[in-house]
């Protein structure tokens, strides 16, 4: 399992983006990693807003991707998931519910505007006052 320290150096890839380390927090006896990003929402619109994206996962679900210097996310904590290529969207655009790296995910609006990713499985435990408030999501 990766350390803070192998976390805070590499940016994880996830749906064509690139989410840097934020934190690791516990969340009824699972230790989470939250990755985040900042992007604007639209260029095209006359006054886009700042969009903020958080990336929530098991920390034993992190791998290092070493022949592309990148995180990636493994749901047996060892397989680096085949990458491939799609076009990129934007964030509002995209599905909320989709498959990414062999992984089911959520996209859920969270307080203060954040846009949170979880996977599909655990989206009932952390998207939820408790789960956001743990997770230094608020």
């Amino acid at each position: 399992m990766l350390t803070a320290a192998d976390l805070e150096i590499n940016v994880l890839e996830f749906r064509q983006r690139s989410f840097q380390f934020e934190r690791l927090a516990d969340f009824e006896g699972t230790d989470y990693a939250v990755f985040s990003r900042t992007e604007t929402e639209s260029e095209s619109q006359f006054r886009p807003k700042l969009v903020h994206l958080k990336l929530v996962a098991p920390q034993r679900w992190v791998v290092y991707d070493e022949p592309n210097d990148l995180l990636a996310l493994a749901k047996d904590g060892a397989t680096v998931p085949v990458r491939l290529t799609e076009p990129v969207v934007e964030v509002r655009a995209e599905r909320t519910e989709f498959r990414e790296q062999g992984i089911d995910w959520r996209r859920a609006e969270g307080p203060g505007g954040n846009l949170v990713y979880v996977p599909a499985e655990l989206a009932a435990t952390v998207l939820t006052d408790a789960g956001y408030a743990a997770l230094g999501l608020t």
